[in-house]
């Protein structure tokens, strides 16, 4: 996989400084920690404002994840492609029928580590039902999904129990959303 801030050693010593000075000025706190598991499928909800974005990596630097996100192609347009990737970003685009979830299977098929970060609402705007590519790619790939989250009324960032995919995808998502119930994002979404 590609070279990432996560993993570039002075680089990240950095904005672990710059990120603890954050979340003490703001009183952001972390609660719990990501999974000692090599692989596993990351989700982080609600997604509802572009001020995830820096807390998520943020979070990220205090806990020394080193991990990859799927985002939206527009965010890699322009100067800011470069930026986007060396944070670890890859580029998804969703009106062309890709099959972004085999091949994100395949990554984890052929990497011993890797976190793959995915907003299941898919949008920072109200959502009804989640997408449920990031479930597909789990239970494809054999591993577990890592529940993540920002509570913005507690100033929360966290991870919550690991969830092993069964193959019966409504009910299992179903038990994924259940843990988010309570959880605030920024905005009211759906």
């Amino acid at each position: 996989m590609q070279r990432t801030v996560f993993n570039t050693p002075v680089i990240r010593h950095f904005f672990v400084f710059i990120s603890w000075i954050a979340f003490k000025i703001t009183r952001w706190k972390i609660e719990g920690s990501p999974p000692e598991d090599p692989k596993y499928v990351l989700i982080g909800a609600p997604h509802t404002s572009n001020w995830d974005f820096p807390l998520t990596l943020g979070t990220a630097f205090l806990t020394h994840l080193d991990f990859y996100w799927l985002g939206k192609h527009t965010l890699f347009k322009g100067p800011f492609g470069p930026v986007m990737r060396y944070l670890g970003g890859l580029a998804i685009d969703r009106s062309k029928s890709g099959n972004m979830v085999q091949s994100t299977i395949n990554a984890f098929n052929h990497c011993d580590r890797l976190t793959v970060a995915i907003a299941p609402e898919g949008s920072r705007t109200s959502v009804k039902e989640w997408k449920k590519g990031f479930y597909h790619i789990a239970y494809g790939a054999s591993v577990p999904i890592s529940r993540a989250f920002l509570d913005y009324d507690r100033k929360v960032a966290g991870f919550g129990p690991a969830f092993f995919p069964t193959g019966d995808i409504e009910k299992d998502i179903k038990e994924i959303r259940d843990f988010y119930k309570g959880i605030k994002g920024r905005h009211a979404n759906g």
